[in-house]
C-alpha cells in the first residue's frame, strides 16, 4: 500500500502492489509467493480487481454490497461481492460498453449501452432482452418513479424508453445537435442535459416543455476568451435540490445555483482536458472532480485546494462511496485503481481493516531525504566561517538559505564552539533535577484556626495546602480569626456531626498509640540537602554540584522513616497470643493446621498482634536433627522406588459368568 502526502493529506493507494499474470500456472504462482516478499505483503482489497486491458466504468450498487465494472478486451462486465471480497460472476459482450446503469438495489437488474447502439438488459441469469436505439448513445439516466430510461447521443433528441410499457415514448427535443451527458436530480427529479455547444437544458419529466437552460456564452470568464468556440459539457452532478456542478471539455468546473444563470464558483484544472466525473462530499463540503490526468479535491465555498491525486494512466471514470473515504477509478490500465483517504471518512464496513492499517502506517516514522541535511542561512554560514563554500557542491541553494551535509555541520560546530555540548548537557541535568523536585512530597501548611476543618476540605478536594482552603476571600476570616474557632466539645456540634466525633476519636487513638515512639533521624541528610542548595561558583564545580543535587534528591525520595521506643517507655504487647491473621481469617481448620506444620518445618513462627506488633519465634535445630530429617526423606524416596504395583498380579481378562438353568 503506497502512501501519498498531498497538501498534508494522507492518501493511501490500496491498488499499488505487484500483480501476478493470469496465464501462469498455480504451481508457478505458489513459488513466486514464497520467494517474493512484495507479493506476500501486498493488500488485495477485492480479489482479481482488474481487467485484461483497461476499464471504462465502475459503479457501486445502492445497497453497497456489490461493485460492478466494465472493461476490455474482450468486452466484459465483472461483478464483485464485497461480503466475500471476491468476484461473483463475469459476462462477456459482443461490443464495448459506453456506460451502464444499475436499475435495482443489487446486481439483479442492469442495463448496458453499447457502441453498436444496442441496449442490453441483464438479470441474475444473464442477458434478458436487447433493443436498439435510433442513434449512437453517449449517456443514459433512469427515472425510478415513472420507470423511464432517458438516452442521449449523437442527436438533438433525448429518447425516452418506458420499461413498463416496453416501447419508446415521444422524445425531448433540445436546441443542440448532440447531447453528451444526462443527470437526474434525486430530490425533485429535474433532468439536466449537457449538450455539445456549451448549454445545460433542464426538463421536468411531467411536462413536455423545457423548464430552463444555462449557457456558457452568458458567463463572463477569462478562460472563455482564449477558446474560440464554446466548450462542450462533459459532466453534470447535483449536490442537493439547488446546487449543481457542471464540467466542461476544457477542464473547468462551474458551480451553479439553479435559480441563477451565473456560477457562484469556478475551479480550473489548468490541464485543458475534459472533466470526466464530479462528486460531492457532504460532511466537509468538498468537491471531487476528475479529468483525464488527475483528480482534484477542493472546497466548495472558496475553491481552495484540499488534495490531488495523479495516477500513472489516464482516468476514464471516478466513483466515490458516500460517507466514506474510499473511491474507485476506471483507467487505461489493467488494474483498476482504489484510493483511501482517512480524512474524508472511515472505511466501509466490508473493508474496515483499512483503518487499522492506516493507523499503523502513521505510527511508523517516514525517513525523509532531508534528514541527512541541515538547512542554514547566510548568517549561519558567517558564524561558522563557511562563506568560502558558497558556489561549491558542499552547499545546495534552496529558498532563502542552503542545504549542507549534517555530518559536516556537526564537525564545524564542534570546532567553532567546543563547549556547546557541555552547556547542553548541564542544562539537561538541571531540567531533570527540577522535574524530580516537583514530584517531592511537601509538608502540609495548614492554618492555625480550624485546622481540622481545613484538613478535611483539602482531603475532599485534593488541592494543595493553602491558607484559605475554600479559595474565596469572603470566608478568609474563618481560618484567621480565632472568634470563628469551632468548639468540637459542645453538645450542638456532636449532635449535628456524629460521624465527625468518631473520626476525631480515631485520630486520638492513633496519636496515643504513637506517644511512646520517636522518629529516628539520620544526621547526614541535612548536610546533603545543604550541599544541594549551594550556589554554583565556577564552570568546573557545576558538574559536582549537579551530581550532589541528584544524589540528594534520590536519597530524599527513597528515604524510609523508622521509629523507636522512647527512653523509660515500656511496650505492652496485646493480651491475646493468637495471631490476628488467624482470628480474622476465613480458613478452615485443616488449612490452619497445614499452615502451622509448614511453619514448624521451617523452624520459624510469625504471629501478628494488635497495633501492628509482630512476634517471631525462631527454633534453632542441631546438626543431628538436620541429618535425621535428611535420612527420613531419602528412606521415603527409596521405598517409593522399590514398591511394586499389583497391576501384573491381577488377571488380565475377566471370566465370563455362566448360569445354569434350573
Amino acid at each position: 500500500m503506497q502512501v501519498i502526502n498531498a497538501n498534508d493529506v494522507k492518501v493511501y493507494n490500496v491498488s499499488a502492489h505487484k500483480s501476478l499474470p493470469e496465464w501462469i500456472s498455480d504451481r508457478k504462482k505458489r513459488t513466486l509467493l514464497k520467494n517474493d516478499v512484495d507479493l506476500l505483503r501486498r493488500i488485495e482489497l477485492l480479489q482479481d480487481f482488474s481487467m485484461p486491458t483497461s476499464s471504462s466504468c465502475i459503479h457501486v450498487s445502492k445497497d453497497g454490497g456489490y461493485v460492478i465494472a466494465t472493461g476490455i478486451y474482450k468486452p466484459r462486465v465483472r461483478c464483485y461481492d464485497v461480503a466475500q471480497l471476491s468476484m461473483k460472476f463475469e459476462r462477456c459482450f459482443n461490443s464495448e460498453v459506453v456506460c451502464f446503469h444499475i436499475l435495482s438495489d443489487d446486481y439483479s437488474k442492469i442495463v448496458f449501452l453499447h457502441q453498436d447502439r444496442y441496449l442490453e438488459f441483464h438479470n441474475q441469469n444473464g442477458c434478458y432482452y436487447k433493443i436498439r436505439m435510433p442513434k449512437a448513445g453517449r449517456d443514459m439516466a433512469y427515472h425510478y418513479t415513472q420507470c423511464e430510461l432517458y438516452l442521449a447521443g449523437a442527436s438533438s433528441e433525448v429518447y425516452r424508453l418506458n420499461l413498463e410499457q416496453g416501447r419508446f415514448l415521444s422524445s425531448l427535443k433540445t436546441l443542440s445537435d448532440s447531447c453528451n451527458v444526462l443527470e437526474l436530480n434525486d430530490y425533485h427529479h429535474l433532468l439536466a442535459v449537457g449538450t455539445a455547444d456549451g448549454r445545460v437544458e433542464c426538463w421536468d419529466p411531467r411536462s413536455p416543455k423545457r423548464a430552463g437552460q444555462l449557457s456558457l456564452s452568458s458567463v463572463s470568464l477569462d478562460f472563455l476568451e482564449d477558446v474560440g468556440d464554446l466548450p462542450a459539457i462533459t459532466a453534470i452532478s447535483f449536490r442537493d435540490s439547488l446546487n449543481m456542478a457542471v464540467g466542461s471539455s476544457t477542464g473547468q468546473v462551474l458551480l451553479y445555483d439553479i435559480r441563477s444563470s451565473q456560477p457562484y464558483a469556478v475551479r480550473d484544472h489548468n490541464t485543458g482536458l475534459p472533466v470526466r466525473s464530479i462528486c460531492f462530499q457532504q460532511e466537509l463540503d468538498l468537491v471531487l472532480s476528475a479529468d483525464t490526468k488527475l483528480l482534484k479535491i477542493w472546497h466548495r465555498n472558496d475553491c481552495s485546494p484540499y488534495a490531488a491525486i495523479e495516477p500513472e494512466s489516464d482516468i476514464n471514470q471516478m466513483t466515490y462511496i458516500n460517507n466514506t473515504g474510499l473511491l474507485f477509478m476506471a483507467n487505461e490500465a489493467p488494474r483498476m485503481l482504489c484510493y483511501y483517504i482517512p480524512s474524508l471518512g472511515p472505511a466501509p464496513k466490508w473493508c474496515s481493516f483499512l483503518d487499522s492499517l492506516a493507523e499503523e502506517l502513521e505510527e511508523d516514522r517516514e525517513v525523509l531525504v532531508y534528514d541527512d541535511y541541515k538547512f542554514v542561512t547566510t548568517k549561519d554560514l558567517e558564524a561558522l566561517g563557511l562563506t568560502h563554500l558558497l558556489g561549491t557542491d558542499m552547499l545546495r541553494a534552496y529558498m532563502h538559505g542552503y542545504f549542507m551535509d549534517i555530518k559536516l555541520y556537526h564537525k564545524v560546530k564542534s570546532v567553532v564552539d567546543p563547549f556547546a555540548y557541555e552547556e547542553y548537557r548541564r542544562n539537561k541535568i538541571r531540567q531533570k533535577i527540577e522535574e524530580q523536585r516537583a514530584t517531592r512530597i511537601r509538608q502540609k501548611k495548614l492554618p492555625k484556626v480550624n485546622k481540622q476543618l481545613a484538613e478535611m476540605l483539602l482531603d475532599d478536594t485534593e488541592k494543595e495546602p493553602t491558607a484559605n482552603p475554600l479559595g474565596d476571600d469572603r470566608f478568609k476570616a474563618l481560618f484567621t480569626n480565632p472568634d470563628f474557632q469551632i468548639d468540637e466539645e459542645s453538645e450542638e456540634y456532636k449532635f449535628l456531626h456524629p460521624t465527625m466525633t468518631k473520626k476525631a476519636q480515631h485520630r486520638e487513638k492513633q496519636k496515643q498509640a504513637m506517644v511512646d515512639f520517636e522518629e529516628i533521624n539520620d544526621g547526614g541528610s541535612d548536610e546533603v540537602e545543604g550541599k544541594a542548595s549551594s550556589e554554583e561558583s565556577s564552570s568546573s564545580d557545576d558538574e559536582h554540584t549537579v551530581v550532589t543535587q541528584r544524589k540528594a534528591s534520590k536519597a530524599q525520595t527513597t528515604q524510609t522513616k523508622f521509629y523507636q521506643l522512647k527512653r523509660g517507655a515500656t511496650y505492652q504487647p496485646p493480651s491475646s497470643t493468637q495471631p490476628e491473621s488467624i482470628r480474622n481469617s476465613n480458613y478452615t481448620i485443616g488449612q490452619l493446621l497445614k499452615q502451622q506444620e509448614s511453619q514448624q518445618d521451617s523452624g520459624t513462627t510469625v504471629r501478628s498482634g494488635m497495633h501492628g506488633s509482630k512476634e517471631v519465634t525462631i527454633m534453632v535445630k542441631s546438626k543431628m536433627d538436620h541429618l535425621k530429617q535428611k535420612e527420613q526423606v531419602e528412606h521415603k524416596t527409596e521405598r517409593k522406588k522399590l514398591r511394586r504395583s499389583a497391576h501384573n498380579i491381577l488377571p488380565k481378562h475377566k471370566r465370563k459368568m455362566s448360569y445354569r438353568k434350573k
